[in-house]
This record gives C-alpha cells, sequence and structure tokens, in this order.
C-alpha cells in the first residue's frame, strides 16, 4: 500500500491490501483499506489527516492466498449502512467518525462463501458468487461452475455463521518493549483466549490494554509472564468485552499475540 503527493510515492506498508473505499454517499470523512497479513486481516482508516491501523480476526485461512484481489469489499447496502466483508467474515462499519476515531465496527456473521461483490438492488442485498469451478476440468468434483447470483436481506446475515475467528497485532514479530500494539478488535465475540510466546532469554510480562468505548482510552485489565523462550495464555472471564484490545511487553523480543474467539 503506497501514497502519492502528486510528486512520489511512499511506501505505508507492504502487506497485501485488497479494497480502497471512501465516503461513496458523502457521509462521513474517513477513507478505509482493507488487507491482511500472516497475524490478521487489516483496517486501516485515513481521517484527519492520517491513517490509523487497526486489526480484526480472521474466520478463515482460505483466503490468505495472493489472488484473493476480487474478494475482500466494503460497500453500503443501505442508507448510511456500511458492510465489509474480508477473510471470511462480514462487519458492519460506521459512516461516520468521532474525534478521529472509528466507532461500531463490529461482527456480523462469519462464512465460506466466494463473494466476489455485493450491493443494494430495489431494496434487497445482492451477492454475486463462485462457489466452486471446474478450472479447467482440473477439479474432479465439480461438474459445472457453481456461480450465480444470491439475493435475500442485510437482516439475513444475522443468521448465518456465528462470528468466530483467530488472529492478533503479532506474529512472530519483531516487538519493542513497552511499545503498544495495534489495536484488535475485541466486540460482538462470546468467548475470548489470548496466547502468548515469545524468544527472550529471560521472562516476559506481557500487558493487556483494553479500550472500552472505541475512543483511544486505553486501561490495563491484566498483566501474565511467560518465562524464557516461553508461551503463556490468558483467557478472558465470561461475559467481557471491550471495544478493542492491544499488546505491550515488558522486553525487546520476537514475539506472536494471538487471538482465538469462539
Amino acid at each position: 500500500m503506497a501514497r502519492w503527493d502528486g510528486r512520489t510515492w511512499t511506501i505505508l506498508d507492504t502487506a497485501q491490501y485488497n479494497e480502497v473505499t471512501g465516503a461513496v454517499s458523502g457521509i462521513g470523512q474517513a477513507t478505509f483499506a482493507t488487507g491482511q497479513d500472516r497475524a490478521s486481516a487489516i483496517l486501516r482508516v485515513f481521517v484527519d489527516g492520517h491513517w490509523d491501523v487497526y486489526r480484526l480476526p480472521k474466520a478463515t485461512h482460505t483466503q490468505d492466498h495472493t489472488f484473493t484481489t476480487e474478494w475482500p469489499r466494503i460497500r453500503e447496502i443501505e442508507s448510511e449502512r456500511w458492510l465489509m466483508n474480508t477473510c471470511g467474515m462480514f462487519y458492519e462499519l460506521p459512516a461516520m467518525q468521532y474525534a478521529g476515531k472509528v466507532w461500531g465496527v463490529r461482527p456480523v456473521c462469519s462464512h465460506l462463501r466466494i463473494i466476489g461483490d455485493f450491493c443494494s438492488w430495489n431494496g434487497l442485498l445482492v451477492m454475486a458468487g463462485d462457489q466452486t469451478t471446474p478450472i479447467g476440468d482440473s477439479n474432479p468434483f465439480v461438474g459445472q461452475p457453481q456461480a450465480n447470483l444470491w439475493l435475500g436481506k442485510s437482516d439475513d446475515l444475522w443468521q448465518w455463521g456465528k462470528p468466530r475467528g483467530w488472529g492478533g497485532p503479532w506474529f512472530r514479530t519483531p516487538v519493542q518493549a513497552e511499545v503498544p500494539s495495534d489495536p484488535f478488535l475485541m466486540t460482538g465475540f462470546e468467548h475470548k483466549c489470548v496466547h502468548f510466546s515469545h524468544d527472550h532469554p529471560g521472562l516476559v510480562t506481557f500487558v493487556i490494554e483494553v479500550d472500552f468505548h472505541g475512543d483511544g482510552e486505553w486501561h490495563v485489565a491484566r498483566q501474565v509472564t511467560a518465562g524464557a523462550h516461553g508461551s503463556v495464555t490468558y483467557c478472558f472471564e465470561p461475559g467481557f468485552s471491550a471495544h478493542w484490545v492491544r499488546f505491550r511487553a515488558s522486553q525487546s523480543c520476537t514475539a506472536s499475540a494471538q487471538l482465538h474467539y469462539t
């Protein structure tokens, strides 16, 4: 992902990005970009002159390959109601931004469909699907391509798969001591567990911080310690939630922080 200032290109991130969209209806000022890397799905938001990075769970690894460029999408499906499809999960996105922050991101459902694009039409939600294909007769389990349109209501999506996923801000990532990670979405999932690991020769304490309101105000929720070259797991209490979660490590090291939501 790169930015053009009228004279030169500046690379912002080397991860895979698939979709960039703005306020197509004239509501809100943000530009959204969706991507992914080994750690998680990525949501970048350009508002008030700068990019903020948020991370989201993946609901499938079947879309990790680099030719999924046509599947992640952000569309306005109803008045002031935006829908994002990325890494096997639908999310609601807010049309408006307040105080330079994105409030109200939440998961709708998980799925295993291949949805090329979607839109609203005559009050209906229309999805283009390409569920399977013979690919030059190389797939013996498919007699003919299964590509067609799905028509329904946006509320139907809440009856699809329960929001479940995994991911985090770090996946064998070089981490600087006491530098916070990117925020990772926490709201909208029932059960939550986080796994930490590191390669430091001594003890490493991981600080779990949460943003309850989504406005950038962070609070320490828990601290857990892993032994040398070790790992540690923490399961959040049933019913506990916040909008975003992030982490800090007490030592510079290569670390992983991966959450599992069910």
